[in-house]
Protein backbone atom coordinates (compact mmCIF):
# COMPACT_ATOMS: atom_id res chain seq x y z
CA UNK A 1 0.00 0.00 0.00
CA UNK A 2 1.14 3.55 -0.64
CA UNK A 3 1.69 5.67 2.46
CA UNK A 4 3.01 9.19 3.01
CA UNK A 5 5.52 10.57 5.44
CA UNK A 6 3.90 12.48 8.31
CA UNK A 7 5.16 14.98 10.86
CA UNK A 8 3.51 16.83 13.69
CA UNK A 9 4.66 20.25 12.49
CA UNK A 10 7.61 20.31 14.90
CA UNK A 11 9.70 17.23 14.08
CA UNK A 12 13.10 16.87 15.68
CA UNK A 13 16.48 15.64 14.44
CA UNK A 14 16.06 12.75 16.90
CA UNK A 15 13.21 11.44 14.73
CA UNK A 16 10.53 12.44 17.24
CA UNK A 17 7.47 13.95 15.60
CA UNK A 18 7.59 11.73 12.50
CA UNK A 19 5.61 8.77 11.24
CA UNK A 20 3.60 7.55 8.27
CA UNK A 21 0.03 8.34 7.22
CA UNK A 22 -2.19 5.54 5.98
CA UNK A 23 -5.35 5.95 3.93
CA UNK A 24 -8.67 5.12 5.59
CA UNK A 25 -9.28 2.45 2.94
CA UNK A 26 -5.96 0.73 3.70
CA UNK A 27 -6.49 1.08 7.45
CA UNK A 28 -9.77 -0.82 7.12
CA UNK A 29 -8.27 -3.45 4.80
CA UNK A 30 -4.97 -4.22 6.58
CA UNK A 31 -5.30 -3.29 10.25
CA UNK A 32 -7.37 -4.84 13.05
CA UNK A 33 -8.94 -2.95 15.94
CA UNK A 34 -7.75 -5.54 18.46
CA UNK A 35 -4.08 -4.85 17.63
CA UNK A 36 -2.29 -2.64 20.15
CA UNK A 37 0.81 -2.41 17.96
CA UNK A 38 2.30 -3.48 14.63
CA UNK A 39 5.75 -4.80 13.74
CA UNK A 40 7.49 -2.96 10.90
CA UNK A 41 10.61 -4.13 9.10
CA UNK A 42 12.38 -0.99 7.91
CA UNK A 43 14.18 -1.24 4.59
CA UNK A 44 17.81 -1.80 5.49
CA UNK A 45 17.44 -4.25 8.35
CA UNK A 46 15.82 -2.77 11.48
CA UNK A 47 12.60 -4.16 12.93
CA UNK A 48 10.50 -1.95 15.17
CA UNK A 49 7.26 -2.18 17.09
CA UNK A 50 4.90 0.78 16.71
CA UNK A 51 1.95 1.33 19.05
CA UNK A 52 -1.45 1.98 17.51
CA UNK A 53 -3.14 4.90 19.25
CA UNK A 54 -6.86 5.08 19.99
CA UNK A 55 -7.06 8.06 17.63
CA UNK A 56 -5.80 5.85 14.76
CA UNK A 57 -9.37 4.54 14.51
CA UNK A 58 -10.83 8.04 14.41
CA UNK A 59 -9.13 10.87 12.52
CA UNK A 60 -5.40 10.46 13.20
CA UNK A 61 -4.51 7.64 10.83
CA UNK A 62 -0.77 7.80 11.41
CA UNK A 63 1.70 5.35 12.81
CA UNK A 64 4.00 7.61 14.84
CA UNK A 65 7.52 6.63 15.77
CA UNK A 66 10.85 8.36 16.36
CA UNK A 67 12.50 5.26 14.86
CA UNK A 68 10.55 5.78 11.62
CA UNK A 69 11.68 9.41 11.77
CA UNK A 70 15.33 8.41 12.24
CA UNK A 71 15.00 5.97 9.34
CA UNK A 72 13.54 8.69 7.08
CA UNK A 73 16.29 11.14 8.08
CA UNK A 74 18.97 8.50 7.42
CA UNK A 75 17.42 7.79 3.98
CA UNK A 76 17.35 11.58 3.31
CA UNK A 77 13.56 11.48 3.05
CA UNK A 78 13.14 13.95 5.91
CA UNK A 79 12.85 16.76 6.55
CA UNK A 80 10.77 17.67 3.51
CA UNK A 81 9.32 20.84 2.04
CA UNK A 82 5.94 21.87 3.40
CA UNK A 83 3.08 19.85 1.86
CA UNK A 84 5.52 17.55 0.04
CA UNK A 85 5.99 14.43 2.22
CA UNK A 86 7.73 11.40 0.74
CA UNK A 87 5.72 8.57 -0.77
CA UNK A 88 6.58 5.19 0.72
CA UNK A 89 5.46 1.58 0.35
CA UNK A 90 4.10 -0.33 3.35
CA UNK A 91 3.71 -3.99 2.47
CA UNK A 92 1.56 -6.24 4.62
CA UNK A 93 3.52 -9.45 5.27
CA UNK A 94 1.19 -11.38 7.61
CA UNK A 95 -0.77 -10.75 10.78
CA UNK A 96 0.45 -7.49 12.29
CA UNK A 97 3.79 -7.55 10.42
CA UNK A 98 4.64 -5.02 7.68
CA UNK A 99 7.66 -3.88 5.65
CA UNK A 100 8.32 -0.17 4.99
CA UNK A 101 10.44 0.89 2.07
CA UNK A 102 11.19 3.91 -0.05
CA UNK A 103 9.45 3.84 -3.43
Amino acid sequence: MKVKGWNNGSPLETGAGYGIRISRKDREAYFRREWESVIIDLEGGSTIEVNISESFWRDCIELRSARIGKWMIRKELAPWEKNNPPSLELKHIEGRKFKLKNT
